[in-house]
């Protein structure tokens, strides 16, 4: 797949494309390509965001910061172990679940747009994944204070949307407003 390609048009192949009677991780990370770092943390920061279960936050945090300290380091894709690269839905129900954020994904390409370029080079991405490792990181103790933990896990959806739509203006906005929320928190303790 082209850096360009619209996530519309990677569901559509990873739909149409693939194996077997099963689509697994490891088909999703390899059509994603070097964008697999965005959806693997698109979840996790959703459920700490809607979610705000005490240790979830914190466990997802944990996850989010395991998986940014690999971009850090510079890999260009994430790794898994094989036994959750393997975890699996069946052919069907992938297929219904793209036909339905399908038109979700066509909105998304309309607000999240490749702008800002220059935040998607290997040297701005290491940056924003120190960044994306504290702001999980400070989800563990944030989670002491009632609904906290929001901030950082909205930013962290916020930037992670950005990075899977090669969007570097929705990143920056991201970090921007994570680091004066930051600043506010700090002022209130």
């Amino acid at each position: 797949m082209t850096e360009t390609t619209r996530l519309s048009e990677l569901m559509t192949s990873l739909d149409d494309e693939h194996e077997g009677n099963d689509v697994s991780i490891n088909d999703i990370l390899k059509t994603f390509e070097s964008r697999g770092f965005g959806p693997l943390l698109v979840i996790p920061s959703l459920l700490a965001l809607v979610c705000p279960v005490p240790g979830i936050p914190t466990a997802c945090g944990l996850f989010m910061a395991l998986i940014a300290i690999q971009q850090v380091f510079g890999r260009t894709h994430p790794w898994l172990p094989s036994r959750l690269r393997e975890v699996s839905i069946g052919a069907d129900r992938f297929h219904r679940m793209v036909v339905r954020i399908k038109p979700w994904a066509r909105r998304f390409e309309y607000l999240f747009k490749p702008r800002l370029v220059f935040m998607d080079t290997n040297a701005a991405r290491r940056v924003v994944a120190v960044l994306i490792t504290l702001l999980s990181l400070s989800m563990a103790p944030l989670e002491l204070l009632p609904f906290a933990a929001a901030l950082p896990a909205g930013m962290l959806l916020l930037i992670a949307l950005g990075m899977i739509a090669r969007d570097g203006l929705v990143v920056l906005a991201g970090l921007v407003i994570a680091i004066l929320g930051a600043g506010w928190l700090a002022m209130l303790i």
